[in-house]
C-alpha cells in the first residue's frame, strides 16, 4: 500500500474486471449450452467458476466502503454524516437493483412471472449490505475515537460477517422466519415464492457476510502497520487465505458438525471460509500482478471492465439471457458458445471504453460501483 493511489485503484479494478469475466463465462455457457454439452466436465467447471463473481463483487464493495469511511473519518467528518453518506449510497444501489428487475420484467413482458419483480438479485444485496455496513460503522464510530478506531471497526465488522455465516444454516432451516411475507423472507434466506430457500438467489444470509469480510480487510489494509510493510502485507494476506482454506477443509472433515441440516455448497460456514480464503489469495495475486506483473502493461481489459462493472453487468444480461440473446438458448455446442462468449467480452470492453470517453456527458449516473474506490 506504499505505492501510488493509481496502483491501489488498479488492483481493485483488476479484481472487479476478473469478476466480470468469470460472470460472463458462467452466464454464457449456462444460457447457451445444450444437449450433452450441459453434462460435460467443461460445463461443470464453468459453473464452479461461477461461484466466485458474487463474492468478489461483495468483497470488493466492502473494501471500497472501508476506503470511503476511513477517508471521511480522517477529514474529521462526524459519525452521523459518514453514516448518512454511506447508507445513502447503499440505498441508491438498492434502488438500482429494483429498477433493473423492473426493466427485465418489462422487456420480458408476456412470459416473465410477476414475482420476478421481487427477486433478490446481486444488486439488491450489494445495496442492502452497504446500508448494513453503514449502520454498524456508525455505531462503532459513536462509541470510539482515536488511534484504535480502525482496529475496533475491523474486529467488529469481521465478527458481524462471521455471525451472518454462522446463522445462515439455521435461518435456511429450523429458524426460518416463516411469519414474514415471502418478499421479505426472501431477503433473509432467498425463499422467493417457492416455499423453500433457493440457492440461485442472493439473500443477506450468507451473501452480506462477504461484504463485511471485505470491509474488515479494507480497514486492515489501511492500518499504519500494513501501509509500512507494503507488498509484504499482501503476501501475508495471501498466505492467510491459503491457511484459511486448509482450516475450513479440516473443519469440514470433522465427524461431528454444528448443524443438524448441513449443506456444504449453499449454507456451510466452512464453504464460506474457503471462499473468503480464495478471495484473500486473489487479492494478493491481483496486487502483485498489478505491481510487478503485466497487470498494467498498456491497455488492460480487466481494469477497464472493472471501472464500469455495473454498466457491463446491466447490459450483458439481456444479450445472454434476455430476448436479445445473440445465440439460441440451451441449443449450441461448446465451440459456438465460446465464440459467443468472446463476442460478449469484446463488446463489453468496447462499451466500457465508450462509457469512459463519455464520462461527464450523462454516463456518470452509472459509475457508482467505481467511485467508492477513488477515496483510496
Amino acid at each position: 500500500m506504499t505505492g501510488s493511489a493509481p496502483l491501489r485503484l488498479a488492483y481493485i479494478d483488476w479484481m472487479r474486471g476478473l469478476a466480470c469475466v468469470l460472470m460472463f463465462q458462467t452466464h454464457c455457457y449456462d444460457s447457451w449450452l445444450g444437449g450433452d454439452a450441459r453434462k460435460s466436465t467443461f460445463f461443470m467447471w464453468s459453473q464452479l467458476g461461477g461461484t466466485l463473481p458474487a463474492p468478489l463483487f461483495l468483497f470488493l464493495a466492502g473494501i471500497s466502503f472501508a476506503l470511503v469511511t476511513d477517508k471521511l473519518r480522517q477529514k474529521g467528518v462526524p459519525a452521523g454524516q459518514i453514516a448518512r453518506t454511506t447508507i445513502r449510497r447503499g440505498a441508491e444501489i438498492f434502488g438500482l437493483g429494483l429498477l433493473f428487475r423492473l426493466q427485465e420484467f418489462v422487456i420480458a413482458w408476456g412470459w416473465a412471472p410477476w414475482s420476478d419483480l421481487l427477486r433478490v438479485d446481486i444488486l439488491n444485496t450489494i445495496g442492502l449490505s452497504m446500508m448494513l455496513m453503514g449502520v454498524v460503522c456508525w455505531v462503532v464510530l459513536l462509541a470510539l475515537s482515536g488511534s484504535q478506531t480502525r482496529f475496533a471497526l475491523g474486529i467488529t465488522v469481521a465478527g458481524v460477517g462471521m455471525s451472518i455465516s454462522l446463522l445462515t444454516p439455521l435461518l435456511w432451516t429450523n429458524w426460518r422466519p416463516r411469519w414474514l411475507p415471502w418478499p421479505l423472507e426472501s431477503y433473509v434466506n432467498g425463499v422467493h415464492n417457492l416455499g423453500e430457500p433457493q440457492a440461485w438467489l442472493f439473500p443477506v444470509f450468507p451473501w452480506a457476510a462477504f461484504a463485511f469480510m471485505g470491509l474488515a480487510v479494507g480497514f486492515f489494509l489501511l492500518s499504519d502497520e500494513a501501509r509500512e510493510r507494503g507488498a509484504a502485507t499482501f503476501v501475508g494476506v495471501g498466505a492467510a487465505g491459503v491457511g484459511l482454506i486448509y482450516l475450513a477443509r479440516w473443519l469440514d472433515a470433522r465427524p461431528h458438525q454444528l448443524y443438524t441440516n448441513y449443506d456444504f455448497w449453499h449454507t456451510s460456514p466452512n464453504f464460506f471460509l474457503i471462499r473468503v480464503g480464495l478471495l484473500l489469495a486473489i487479492l494478493a495475486a491481483a496486487y502483485l500482478w498489478c505491481r510487478w506483473g503485466a497487470g498494467q502493461w498498456g491497455f488492460s481489459p480487466f481494469i477497464q471492465l472493472g471501472q464500469t462493472s455495473l454498466l457491463v453487468y446491466w447490459v450483458h444480461i439481456e444479450f445472454v439471457y434476455g430476448r436479445l440473446s445473440i445465440l439460441p438458448k440451451r441449443a449450441v455446442d461448446i465451440r459456438t458458445a465460446s465464440f459467443g462468449l468472446l463476442t460478449i467480452f469484446l463488446s463489453m470492453v468496447l462499451l466500457s471504453v465508450l462509457r469512459a470517453r463519455l464520462k461527464g456527458h450523462g454516463a456518470e449516473a452509472l459509475a457508482w460501483f467505481y467511485r467508492p474506490a477513488k477515496a483510496g
